[in-house]
């Protein structure tokens, strides 16, 4: 019997760790194991072990957390002061205003993590890209767009016809969704085109533009500048 094992179960049953015991006793975890794997008492104490971890990484993901959540709200607050600096240099410049009446009319207000848009047609779409490429300077990877289809729509030629009139490319598009039904009058040669940018920050300023420009349309100061 080595010598070292009377002292390594001594240490075990104080509630040593298996790599506690290794790198105080300088022996292997394999030989460890051994050693202890047919005792109830450590196997007892390799679960509590086991509990104490996961409270522990538990309580660890709920700081993280929180530290991120403060970090997001710092960075929202940036945002804010961002976007309203922004508005008021861009608050009469044709695209940025038909860009954010398009998306006050036909985006999304329920995500909290993007900002999109989706119309039949083209010419909407298209300056709803221009708006964000050229105004908010949107990197043109990061613009996705999709495709809703009616089972007798063509996918290629739907494709093909939204690249040309969206000024984007088919590396933008995601995979086209197919829906069934179809208004018996209402005809959609092409199908439902989305766009738009995954990004709470961003989807946040998009938000006080809408908030901003409304106060604007609205004053009466607005359409007495001469």
């Amino acid at each position: 019997m080595r010598t070292d094992k009377p002292l390594a179960l001594a240490l075990r049953k104080t509630g040593k760790s298996y790599n506690e015991i290794s790198k105080q006793l300088r022996v292997p975890k394999s030989t460890l194991s051994e050693w202890l794997r047919g005792h109830r008492w450590s196997q007892a104490i390799t679960a509590n072990l086991n509990e104490q971890l996961k409270r522990s990484a538990i309580i660890r993901i709920r700081y993280l957390n929180s530290i991120r959540g403060e970090h997001l709200a710092r960075l929202y607050k940036v945002g804010e002061r961002e976007a309203v600096q922004e508005f008021k240099r861009l608050k009469y410049h044709p695209l940025f205003i038909a860009g954010v009446t398009i998306y006050w009319g036909e985006g999304d207000k329920v995500s909290r993590f993007g900002a999109r848009i989706s119309n039949t047609d083209p010419a909407m779409v298209r300056i709803f890209v221009n708006f964000l490429r050229h105004v908010c300077q949107i990197q043109f990877k990061r613009i996705r767009a999709g495709i809703l289809l009616y089972p007798d729509l063509d996918e290629d030629v739907c494709k093909n016809f939204w690249v040309e009139k969206s000024g984007l490319r088919n590396s933008n598009f995601g995979k086209s969704t197919v829906i069934q039904g179809r208004h018996k009058t209402r005809r959609v040669r092409h199908g439902i085109c989305s766009v738009g940018v995954s990004s709470a920050y961003f989807k946040q300023k998009m938000l006080i533009w809408i908030d901003l420009l409304s106060q604007q349309l609205i004053s009466k100061e607005y359409y007495s500048r001469p």
